[in-house]
């Protein structure tokens, strides 16, 4: 029957038995008639329909018809059965006497007590009723109990058995529930009908403990199983309810609580704990809280307040009742968590090395407070806990550091060496002579890493002098005790390089950086270190070098020195020292016909030769003890395992130093191979380089260790920018040219780039980043071309490119003013592009790329021939080495990734010499990868600031998010 929401009506909850899911709640509304009274006129209510009835509906109310609807059978087949079956049939499997699913009822009956005892707390006021048999929800009305009922289980042992059973008190009074017709509507917990009043109980009492006494006065406890029982269901039951006893005693014992802490590796097996823990690994330690109340033992995460135990004597037992001291056990927690050690429910996990600092941290401390520290019987290794300490001395000696030291571990004293492979190899586990394994402390691996990694020798450590500011951070951190002679001790403290007079040879004058520079050069030779001159290109390496090597020969060194560049630059060299030392004796140790013999060497003071000469000629030139080795561009020997580098390193010097304006190009590690070829061992071996340094630096572009890196090299590398000290150069002004594809050029554009995008994204997902790496700068390679002039990729291809328009529209204004032009591209083929061009055009060049045999006639013909104002460049052949100030306007046909290539290029013309403004212009296709490259420059490529600029290393640290953008 409907029930009208128009007039009154009431929700009522009625209580009804199923055949196998046992008391349950249905949910009605009821109409009312004019005298308030309940009609038989009502409908079941669900939460599919409360809300047309929300108007005499509480919060409590739709709680309440949520949960019942949850236990109604349809929602108990629902959730518990995997097949479509009937209610019928799946309840009779389930339930069958025999055949039945026993765990599947417990799930079952579990799910529906939780709820019922949920529903049951809800129902304090609400009107409630027995079912009738004919399905009447109102047919008799019954209460819900305001207060709680008391429980108290009584244990009378006698000379043949026990006597157990409970009593029950509500509001004071005993209830007389046995024989009464009580009835126990749910379990979990007990809640007892009886007398139309359903009553609920203090200490939510287990149902199952009161079902036998409903119609039973008491239990018989056998003596032959007295003690099992007692053991196993009377010390349980003292632990969480009121018990009186006759025959045996209860004690009530208070103490003060002593904290345990014990701990434990957490082994990959262990997965309970390690699921607990949310940790899956195995080099994890595991701390357990437990409190010790006079014998006994209670662990922190027992939610119990009271523990028990039974002691049996000669004539009955005793139950000796604790009552623990929450209070005092929570400020031991509160102990642990000042000291950063958060305990919850009882344990803590921290990584290991970290576990084993926090307890030599705090050991001492937790046992005045009384804590004992211990580690778990049969938990794996035994571990060392307690005063760890380290000691470590440098003394300078002639040539070089000697590093000793003392690590104390307790009672143990270990030479700091023996620490050596420990350290490197970030090995944390020491073995002590007893047999216990001690755990370094995690910062002596960042603390030391260095001075190991660094030094040499396998009974005594030493470090080379170059390692000054190694020792000097390990000195100012209190790291290490150093003793050193005057002369280092001065270098530590200097503030200023001493001014160093310019040899009687040398012809003209030095600028006031470059004089800065010479005397710099003075300063790492007389403390015997190597050093790399980086200045910016134009600012005369050169002339300082020649400056310095006129002073040695000035100053009586016999020796001659060994001076090896690209081959391009001896004529520059030649030249340059003709002007400025003519009087030093200079071999040009080059071409197929050279004298190969050292012999000649001491009738020079200057030996000029080539990379490639040095490679064929290695073992011979290793014969001469050189009195400088000098590489100028020394980015040629970036890659450490290259022919050329194991040369260079091969050959014997006293001095080393090396001339680059860009330390850097490709990855960090070009910068180990130039510092270990001026320091040995500056920056250890390359695997340590690897791992410590270039991963940190370029994946994770940390930030500490781009610090360190600097501060390593810092002393010996002399970096001056042009803007800093050429002021007297004339202004550079930068330009962006955007040029517009044309309509052939835009869908070649668009094809190749849906072509390589579809490409380079399915390989993302399925192969990763690392593996794309090569299709991409493919792709982007391709786009790059196409931007330019899809001639580059499509020999058959018969439209126009946009840039080429707009670079001969400029070329020809530029011409036609009177001025000279740089024009660079990184590619020949587009160059070759660019001279039919010009030579439709019927506009003169001068031509230069990799290939190229008269560099210097080419450079001449430009500088001199003033019918000549274009210089057509590939920008690897001619981007160092040259000096082109005629032109005072430089352009930049294709950008990419490293800007510090582009700003070689211009500082051909922007250099000493240059008397006019340098207009530089970078053409960029607009709509196309060229224009994400230019955005991408300002976020991607420095790693060391002022020093390392990179270009592939870009390319490894693209997101999928950069991909993405750079193919849209």
């Amino acid at each position: 029957m409907k029930v009208y929401t128009t007039q009154p009506f009431q929700v009522i909850y009625s209580l009804f038995e199923h055949e196998y899911l046992g008391y349950l709640f249905e949910s009605f509304v009821v109409q009312v008639n004019t005298k308030g009274q309940l009609t038989l006129q009502h409908q079941n209510i669900s939460a599919k329909n409360a809300d047309e009835f929300a108007a005499r509906l509480d919060a409590n109310d739709f709680k309440l018809i949520s949960l019942i609807d949850q236990v109604q059978q349809d929602a108990v087949l629902k959730k518990f059965s995997s097949k479509r079956l009937s209610p019928a049939d799946f309840f009779l499997k389930v339930y069958d006497p025999e055949k039945g699913d026993k765990q599947l009822q417990e799930e079952i009956s579990h799910y529906i007590q939780v709820r019922m005892g949920r529903i049951l707390d809800l129902l304090q006021g609400k009107m409630t009723f027995i079912m009738g048999k004919d399905g009447e929800p109102t047919w008799k009305q019954i209460q819900v109990a305001p207060e709680k009922a008391t429980v108290l289980f009584h244990f009378m042992r006698n000379e043949d058995n026990t006597h157990y059973f409970p009593t029950i008190k509500y509001a004071g009074q005993k209830l007389d529930f046995q024989y009464r017709g009580a009835v126990l509507i749910c379990y979990e917990p007990a809640w007892l009908m009886l007398n139309d009043v359903v009553y609920s109980f203090e200490k939510d009492v287990d149902g199952k403990k009161l079902q036998p006494f409903l119609n039973k006065k008491f239990i018989v406890v056998p003596r032959s199983v007295e003690e099992n029982y007692y053991r196993k269901f009377v010390t349980p039951l003292l632990e969480s309810f009121d018990v009186h006893a006759k025959g045996f005693d209860i004690r009530s014992e208070k103490f003060t609580p002593s904290p345990f802490l014990t701990f434990s590796e957490i082994k990959a097996a262990d997965t309970a704990v390690a699921r607990v823990n949310s940790v899956a690994d195995a080099d994890k330690i595991l701390f357990d809280l437990s409190f010790k109340y006079g014998d006994y033992m209670v662990q922190t995460h027992e939610a119990k307040r009271i523990s028990v135990n039974m002691e049996k004597t000669a004539e009955s037992y005793i139950f000796h009742k604790l009552v623990r001291d929450v209070k005092h056990e929570k400020s031991f927690v509160k102990e642990l968590a000042k000291r950063e050690l958060e305990v919850k429910n009882g344990t803590a996990v921290l990584d290991k090395s970290l576990a084993f600092s926090w307890l030599n941290s705090n050991l001492n401390e937790l046992e005045k407070l009384g804590f004992t520290v211990l580690q778990q019987e049969q938990s794996g290794k035994n571990y060392f806990i307690g005063d760890i300490s380290v000691e470590v001395g440098i003394t300078e000696t002639n040539d070089w550091f000697d590093v000793y030291g003392t690590v104390r571990f307790g009672e143990f004293e270990i030479p700091f060496i023996k620490l050596k492979n420990h350290i490197l190899t970030k090995n944390n586990e020491y073995q002590l002579p007893n047999g216990q394994i001690a755990i370094i402390p995690e910062e002596w691996f960042t603390q030391y890493v260095e001075l190991f990694a660094f030094s040499e020798g396998e009974h005594q450590l030493t470090l080379k002098k170059h390692h000054m500011a190694l020792v000097n951070d390990l000195k100012n951190d209190n790291l290490a005790t150093v003793t050193m002679t005057r002369k280092l001790e001065k270098l530590r403290e200097f503030e200023v390089i001493e001014d160093q007079a310019l040899p009687a040879g040398f012809v003209g004058e030095l600028r006031p950086y470059q004089k800065a520079g010479y005397n710099w050069l003075h300063f790492v030779q007389n403390y015997k270190f190597g050093g790399c001159l980086a200045d910016d290109m134009g600012l005369g390496k050169t002339v300082q070098t020649l400056a310095m090597l006129q002073h040695r020969k000035e100053h009586g060194v016999e020796a001659a020195s060994l001076l090896v560049m690209p081959t391009s630059l001896v004529y520059n060299w030649l030249n340059e020292a003709q002007k400025f030392t003519p009087n030093l004796r200079i071999l040009n140790y080059t071409g197929t016909y050279r004298d190969k013999n050292v012999e000649q060497y001491k009738d020079y003071d200057v030996i000029l030769t080539s990379y490639g000469i040095v490679r064929l000629d290695a073992e011979l030139l290793k014969t001469y003890y050189f009195d400088y080795i000098i590489l100028d561009e020394s980015q040629a020997i970036k890659n450490p395992d290259s022919t050329t580098s194991r040369s260079v390193r091969s050959l014997k010097s006293r001095h080393r130093l090396i001339l680059t304006g860009t330390p850097v190009e490709n990855s960090t590690m070009d910068l180990w191979s130039q510092m270990s070829f001026i320091n040995p061992g500056l920056l250890g071996n390359q695997h340590f380089f690897r791992n410590e340094f270039l991963k940190p630096i370029e994946k994770e572009k940390d930030e500490q260790k781009m610090r360190k890196l600097h501060a390593l090299i810092k002393p010996f590398i002399l970096r001056r920018h042009k803007s800093q000290v050429a002021t007297e150069l004339p202004e550079k002004i930068e330009h962006t040219t955007y040029c517009k594809m044309t309509e052939e050029q835009e869908h070649a554009y668009e094809e190749t780039k849906s072509y390589y995008r579809n490409k380079i994204l399915t390989s993302l997902e399925e192969q990763g980043a690392g593996n794309t790496q090569f299709l991409l700068l493919q792709g982007l390679t391709k786009l790059r071309q196409i931007a330019n002039h899809p001639l580059m990729t499509d020999a058959g291809y018969e439209g126009e490119s946009g840039k080429l328009k707009e670079v001969m529209r400029m070329t020809k204004n530029v011409v036609t003013k009177g001025h000279k032009v740089l024009i660079f591209s990184q590619f020949v083929k587009h160059l070759e592009i660019l001279r039919n061009a010009l030579d439709e055009k019927e506009i003169t060049y001068t031509y230069l790329d990799g290939n190229t045999k008269n560099r210097q006639q080419q450079v001449e013909r430009f500088q001199n021939d003033k019918s000549i104002q274009v210089f057509l460049i590939s920008l690897k052949a001619g981007g160092v080495g040259l000096n082109l100030t005629a032109a005072d306007y430089v352009f930049v046909l294709d950008p990419w990734w490293n800007p510090a290539v582009e700003a070689q290029a211009v500082d051909r013309a922007h250099r000493i010499g240059q008397q006019n403004t340098v207009f530089t212009y970078k053409f960029i296709t607009k709509d196309t990868v060229e224009e994400k490259i230019l955005a991408l420059q300002n976020r991607k490529i420095q790693l060391v600031t002022d020093l390392i600029s990179t270009d592939e290393t870009v390319i490894k640290s693209l997101t999928k998010e950069d991909i993405d953008n750079l193919l849209s």
